[in-house]
């Protein structure tokens, strides 16, 4: 999940800024980088799809785009005026792949913005990299890791989804703290901790619903779990689940 609400700047007094940030809370030069940073990651994702992708998993694909994007337009309230709602990337990257789920969080992105002005277009490029490489790719490295400390993804998956996609929405928030602070929106001791402290609360949810959903895909079509590029290779080369 990830925070939703308008912000009043300066950030001292106001409600901590959505994950989905506005064109006025970035500088231009900030903006400007972490659109060359995020074009260059897609590049690369694009690439390693085309390259990698399962012609089985592109419906797959365009379920996952529209079901995020669905469940992003659910919010519900946290505390101060604040709503959360499901962020996606870590459920998107079990399923997908990271570099598929980076993608498909940069499509859900670009369409809130787009059509529903939900964050700037200017910052659109910090937007995606925050939610789609930080949360996305991050969040997936982390589920690798704790998967394999639990015995492997067909006994540590559920728990590790779980942990790092909340993982995910406290490193996106940490990035937009950091932009924020060189932009001179806000300083740093003051946004970091309001956004970590209320995205930590608004992760347990994302942790909630990642894991369900994994769950729920692992008892009623376990096939879709295989359709991710390293599973599907490791199920040609070995006959079995890795």
């Amino acid at each position: 999940m990830t925070l939703h609400s308008v912000v009043a700047i300066p950030v001292e007094t106001a409600v901590p800024p959505a994950l989905h940030a506005a064109d006025r809370l970035l500088s231009v030069p900030v903006s400007l980088v972490f659109w060359v940073l995020t074009v260059a990651v897609l590049a690369i994702a694009v690439a390693r799809t085309n390259r990698d992708l399962d012609e089985k998993a592109v419906p797959l694909m365009g379920v996952m785009a529209a079901f995020i994007f669905a469940a992003q337009m659910i919010n519900f309230p946290v505390a101060g005026g604040t709503s959360g709602h499901l962020m996606g990337g870590v459920l998107a990257a079990v399923l997908l792949g990271p570099w598929v789920a980076t993608i498909v969080m940069t499509c859900v992105v670009a369409v809130q913005a787009l059509v529903f002005s939900d964050g700037g277009l200017v910052v659109m490029g910090a937007n995606i990299f925050n939610m789609g490489i930080v949360g996305t790719l991050g969040g997936y490295v982390l589920y690798r890791a704790l998967a394999a400390l639990l015995g492997g993804e067909d006994r540590g998956r559920i728990p590790a989804a779980a942990v790092a996609a909340w993982t995910s929405v406290v490193a996106a928030s940490i990035a937009i703290a950091l932009q924020l602070a060189v932009s001179g929106t806000s300083p740093l001791e003051i946004v970091l901790p309001a956004m970590v402290g209320v995205h930590s609360v608004i992760g347990i949810g994302e942790a909630l619903i990642t894991g369900a959903a994994i769950g729920f895909i692992a008892s009623t079509r376990k096939d879709l779990l295989d359709l991710r590029p390293d599973r599907a290779a490791a199920l040609a080369a070995h006959g079995s689940v890795a």
